[in-house]
């Protein structure tokens, strides 16, 4: 939500594409192609741009348990993922909307040593990993 760079939604993208994520959004922020986007991840995971958090709201999809990566939440490290999860995250300057979170079915925060905000591609990098991986030790059983 709110994206401040274009890199930073180039980075998320290309994570996403490695990590096994379906689609992509952008709410406020419009995405130009990158340079360094050595995987070409437009042309393998769909990207939506919406304008606003009502559009977002209405082009959901359903079903869907929406969670808010941000402070306050339930650490990462104790987190279930659900199936359908679609991840919520903001600027890191700003975060999510207090209004957002309130609209999210879960709230998820990451630990970290010295500096309280992660950068947005890499929060979200990281929250995708630790999907990816529990998901697996799941699937071994």
């Amino acid at each position: 939500i709110g994206a401040k760079t274009q890199a930073n939604v180039g980075t998320l993208w290309r994570s996403a594409y490695q990590l096994g994520a379906s689609f992509l959004f952008t709410i406020g922020q419009r995405y130009r192609a990158q340079s360094t986007d050595t995987v070409k991840a437009p042309t393998r995971i769909p990207l939506f741009e919406l304008n606003d958090w009502e559009a977002f709201a209405k082009f959901a999809p359903r079903g869907a348990r929406w969670v808010a990566v941000e402070m306050g939440g339930v650490p990462l490290e104790e987190f279930e993922h659900p199936h359908d999860a679609v991840y919520l995250l903001g600027s890191e300057d700003n975060g999510v909307p207090n209004s957002v979170v309130r609209s999210c079915h879960h709230v998820v925060s990451l630990d970290c040593e010295r500096y309280a905000s992660y950068n947005v591609a890499v929060a979200a990098s990281l929250v995708m990993y630790d999907r990816m991986t529990k998901m697996k030790a799941k699937e071994k059983g």
